[in-house]
């Protein structure tokens, strides 16, 4: 069709957004694909994303936009296995490198775990980027690889490729330069766009919450998460959504060798109580999304096992040798690239840790290289934090409060200055305070011994 002569304009599409108006699935699907070809411009583009900021859109235009983006380019196809497919997605914290340790672990127990996953950008990590550490590790690869990778190793970890949701690349790049990026149907359609390309049974979602989260309170991630599981019962696919504190960073690392090296540590048994929490969390409504548990707590020993037998490990070597990267660090995690200079924070007094914010441990990371401020930035996989100490744990005058990974170059006046922002993000007192749950609260999924 010449889309000159169609029946629809941007301009009246936008118009009616601007004003209040719906628009139809057809007229959605029309201004996708127009974007898509290039025949609808970025700056049109532009102008219908800031009135969807400021309008928002129904339950029935959100899953209508999520479609049409998810169409705009190729689908993964499971082909005829049998084996029941269950992603994750996190909508981005500080420290979270759950998807590392947790799809091996669920794949280790026969479910398969499809994952096109994100680069960090802003003050958020990437898996991506994480992943990338390993030496050798591609991230590139085409569908029809990704699809043999799932079906022999039960589990396959990709980047977005040029041809998966090309409509939602190219408007979150926009999206991230007009201030557009905080809304709830831009955000379902972005991040549901792309897991809907995987050929789902079932998707478990970790919306954060909190001061290192995008969204601050809870009454926000609740919105995000009933928008979410909405659009995934309208496109067939079971949704569950996790609310979990991001307060404080998650785990004892945030940097992204250092995360995956804590995220393998995991599956060797060792690891930080919040971390392992939020994996077994995470993990066991997979297993009940995929009918592989009855109950949740059912599911949380099955990962267990996994992790005591070597299960975990097992498939995320096989993983890493699918994907041409260097397998020893499985078992030699001390291979990841580490920084030549570290500096050390001491605590100036005796207590315990109150407090810890994730928002200023992340400017710290970023500042230091861990991550982008651009889609185009470069990252230093090496230079990050090593949290000692965390929330709700005794500390001596002295003692190491936390490691500061440092770039190649970093002067004294540097470092220093590096340890007295990490020293404003920690707060101490006499008395130990009990740290909050993690785990908020639950949206949608299957009630089934939930």
């Amino acid at each position: 069709m010449n889309r000159a002569t169609a029946a629809y304009s941007a301009r009246d599409l936008i118009a009616r957004k601007r004003d209040g108006g719906e628009l139809s699935d057809d007229e959605l699907r029309w201004l996708i694909e127009g974007f898509t070809a290039g025949e609808v411009a970025d700056y049109q583009m532009s102008a219908f994303a800031m009135a969807v900021l400021l309008r928002g859109m129904t339950p029935e235009e959100t899953a209508a936009l999520t479609l049409a983006m998810r169409d705009s380019g190729a689908r993964a196809r499971r082909g005829r296995s049998r084996r029941p497919r269950v992603d994750k997605h996190s909508t981005g914290g500080v420290g979270d490198k759950v998807s590392i340790c947790l799809a091996p672990l669920v794949a280790a127990c026969g479910v398969a775990v499809p994952m096109i996953a994100g680069r960090g950008l802003g003050h958020t990590g990437g898996t991506i980027d994480k992943l990338e550490a390993i030496d050798g590790y591609r991230v590139d690869l085409p569908l029809a690889r990704f699809e043999s990778i799932v079906r022999s190793e039960g589990l396959s970890l990709i980047g977005q490729t040029e041809d998966i949701a090309p409509a939602d690349r190219r408007l979150y790049a926009l999206r991230d330069v007009t201030a557009t990026v905080p809304s709830v149907p831009l955000i379902t359609a972005s991040i549901l766009s792309k897991k809907l390309c995987e050929d789902l049974d079932a998707l478990v979602l970790d919306v954060k919450v909190g001061r290192g989260a995008f969204m601050k309170s809870e009454a926000d991630a609740r919105a995000l998460a009933r928008s979410m599981v909405r659009v995934g019962a309208a496109a067939g696919t079971t949704v569950t959504a996790v609310l979990t504190r991001m307060d404080c960073p998650l785990g004892r690392t945030v940097g992204n060798a250092l995360e995956t090296r804590e995220a393998i540590e995991l599956l060797h048994g060792q690891g930080c109580d919040d971390l392992l929490q939020c994996t077994l969390e995470l993990g066991a409504r997979m297993l009940l999304a995929a009918g592989a548990v009855r109950s949740r707590a059912a599911g949380e020993r099955k990962l267990q096992a996994a992790v005591a037998d070597g299960g975990g490990r097992a498939r995320l070597a096989a993983m890493i040798a699918a994907h041409d990267g260097d397998t020893r660090v499985v078992e030699e995690p001390d291979r990841l690239p580490r920084a030549k200079d570290v500096t050390r924070l001491r605590a100036g007094t005796g207590g315990y840790v109150a407090d810890l914010d994730a928002m200023a441990v992340a400017r710290l990371a970023m500042g230091l290289g861990a991550g982008r401020a651009r889609a185009e930035d470069a990252i230093d996989q090496t230079v990050g934090i090593v949290l000692q100490r965390k929330p709700g744990e005794r500390v001596a005058q002295g003692e190491v409060l936390a490691e500061i990974h440092l770039p190649r170059g970093t002067t004294r006046g540097q470092a220093l200055a590096a340890r007295r922002q990490l020293d404003a993000a920690y707060r101490l007192a006499r008395r130990r305070k009990q740290p909050p749950e993690l785990v908020i609260g639950v949206v949608g999924g299957t009630r089934r011994g939930g």
